[in-house]
């Protein structure tokens, strides 16, 4: 008989489940961010879209943990016109979706050690 213990964490160390607070913290940084971005393009200023790209990305990731989408929607940012797109809450409603099904996929968590029989 074997007892394995499941990590629920990904490689950081963080806890991959999503909770209510973690999904309103990510969706409240992109919107912000996206808002920020579309109102501050016009003006021109160098260097704010790109503070606010390293912001978004990084708050997001700590919200809801590291996912490879948010690697190109940091990347696209920084194309002139696409940069005024909600990028930021679009990718976070995707990979919010793509976490979820996983989870339901993966099943209910389990706290104690499993046994393997």
């Amino acid at each position: 008989m074997h007892v394995i213990a499941r990590p629920r964490s990904n490689r950081s160390g963080m806890d991959n489940k999503l909770t209510p607070t973690r999904v309103r913290v990510a969706y409240a940084c992109a919107i912000a961010v996206d808002a920020l971005q579309l109102i501050a393009g016009p003006l021109g200023w160098t260097g704010v879209d790109e503070a606010l790209d390293v912001a978004a990305a990084v708050a997001t990731s700590a919200a809801i943990g590291f996912h490879p989408l948010l690697l190109p929607t940091f990347v696209v940012e920084f194309l002139p016109i696409v940069d005024m797109a909600p990028t930021w809450t679009a990718c976070v409603a995707i990979v919010i979706a793509l976490r979820r099904r996983q989870q339901r996929i993966e099943g209910p968590p389990t706290d104690g050690p499993v046994i393997d029989v």
